[in-house]
């Protein structure tokens, strides 16, 4: 019950803007699509898809270089070899790299647009052999009408 205090502490005092400022010099494309592949069914759809919908995002020529750099960050915290909480723990092991998933989408969410959400659906049917039902995938840009 110690280490899952610990855990709960460390994820506490995680910084998501500071997360993401460490985590730039660690992406990879390449490691980011593996660890994709190594470790998505146990990131689980929802943080595969929003890392997806910033990785398309990153991708793309309309993204400001500030945008990018947030995006950079966010995805290099995601493949970190040691982050705040070591990925192999289980239940809590990507529940850093989640928040800081999410900080980065709402930090660039006006950068996501059909375009990038339709290549992330793509992928992420590709990455689950199309086990996903994208009517319950929650979509971080919701737009009002």
């Amino acid at each position: 019950m110690t280490k899952q205090k610990t855990y709960q502490d460390r994820l506490k005092n995680l910084d998501p803007r500071k997360a993401v400022e460490r985590g730039r010099a660690y992406f990879s494309e390449k490691e980011y699509g593996e660890k994709l592949r190594t470790y998505s069914s146990r990131i689980g759809t929802k943080i595969v898809y929003y890392s997806l919908l910033l990785y398309y995002a990153f991708k793309s020529p309309d993204t400001p270089k500030k945008a990018k750099l947030t995006i950079a960050g966010a995805l290099g915290y995601l493949i970190l070899p040691v982050d705040v909480i070591p990925d192999f723990i289980p239940v809590v092991g990507f529940t850093d790299d989640s928040a800081v998933i999410i900080y980065a989408v709402y930090q660039v969410i006006s950068h996501i647009d059909e375009q990038v959400k339709e290549q992330a659906k793509a992928r992420l049917l590709k990455l689950f052999n199309g086990q996903v039902d994208l009517e319950e995938l929650e979509d971080p840009v919701q737009k009002d009408e």
